[in-house]
């Protein structure tokens, strides 16, 4: 998390911050980057594919 998103980014506040950490994890994290133990695929895409 910290090299992908936080890194080099500066934050006014704790909400900024949280915001951000939401952004990161619903956003990229759980719909666009990919996980070896899914077989190289995003969580919510692997999720489609279940159902």
């Amino acid at each position: 998390m910290k090299t992908e998103w936080i890194y080099g980014r500066t934050f006014r506040n704790r909400e900024e911050l949280q915001q951000s950490l939401f952004e990161y994890i619903q956003i990229f994290y759980n719909r666009k980057r990919a996980h070896s133990t899914l077989g190289y695929l995003a969580p919510a895409e692997h999720l489609r594919n279940y159902y």
